[in-house]
């Protein structure tokens, strides 16, 4: 998440605990489907100013792992400036649609993002981006998706800015929207082994044993996992603002599917 601008309470305790999971496919061979269409998205010139950041963020290679394809639905929740919106937009293409989906609560400290994202979308060749705001606690599609994808954001839910969400509320909702056989993908920051969603409002932090365990309580399936933004030199100890680490957080990528 970004720096908000209101100050934030302490974030309410909750423990997660790991279970056992199946073995998860390579990020190499769960990215094979949506490669052959990432060239021409990649390296389109509506998204000049984000080359210099793929290096850092693996937009290209993230969005193969999450097998975006031509003509897919696609929810980016929280999607701050753009950078993934924008990928997905030139991925999915004309036939396609991306939701830029902001929480209100969310979108009340975020601002000016939404509304610039609005511009955004009202000009070739984003014009298959549409912004949409809702309560935090009532996540909704306006229609069936096959993705929903979510950079740095799913450890705010249960912090009290956002309303103290707990995160079975929001993957019981990511399920119900989507398809059949559709994805949700997780990136976020990486908490120490049992740490749970201790430091979610403090380190911006949460254990992917935890998330692990939440998501597929709601019926998701562990499919695939990615170390492209693993940095196992982060102590992850440090709030993911601070300047000795902040943009080389160790991340984790996890990709769950609704089973058909």
């Amino acid at each position: 998440m970004r720096r908000l601008l209101i100050p934030l309470a302490v974030a309410a305790v909750a423990a997660g605990c790991a279970r056992s999971e199946p073995p998860a496919k390579s990020a190499d061979a769960a990215a094979a489907p949506a490669a052959a269409t990432l060239p021409d998205a990649a390296g389109n010139p509506a998204r000049a100013a984000d080359v210099a950041k793929d290096v850092q963020r693996k937009g290209p290679e993230l969005v193969a792992f999450a097998e975006v394809k031509p003509g897919q639905k696609v929810v980016d929740l929280i999607p701050g400036a753009g950078y993934f919106t924008r990928l997905f937009s030139l991925t999915v293409g004309p036939e396609g649609k991306v939701y830029a989906l902001w929480p209100d609560e969310y979108d009340k400290v975020s601002q000016p993002d939404s509304q610039v994202m609005r511009k955004m979308a009202a000009a070739p060749p984003f014009t298959n981006v549409t912004v949409l705001t809702q309560p935090a606690k009532a996540f909704a599609a306006p229609e069936a998706v096959d993705l929903v994808f979510t950079s740095q954001n799913y450890h705010d839910y249960p912090d009290p800015f956002m309303g103290k969400v707990d995160p079975a509320v929001l993957n019981a909702a990511v399920f119900k929207a989507l398809k059949p056989g559709g994805l949700f993908v997780i990136v976020d920051h990486a908490g120490r082994p049992g740490t749970g969603m201790t430091e979610t409002d403090t380190l911006h932090r949460i254990d992917v044993a935890t998330v692990k365990q939440q998501v597929t309580a709601a019926g998701f399936v562990l499919e695939g996992e990615s170390d492209l933004l693993a940095n196992p030199a982060d102590p992850r100890t440090s709030d993911v603002f601070d300047k000795t680490i902040r943009g080389r957080t160790d991340q984790f990528v996890l990709k769950f599917r609704k089973p058909k």
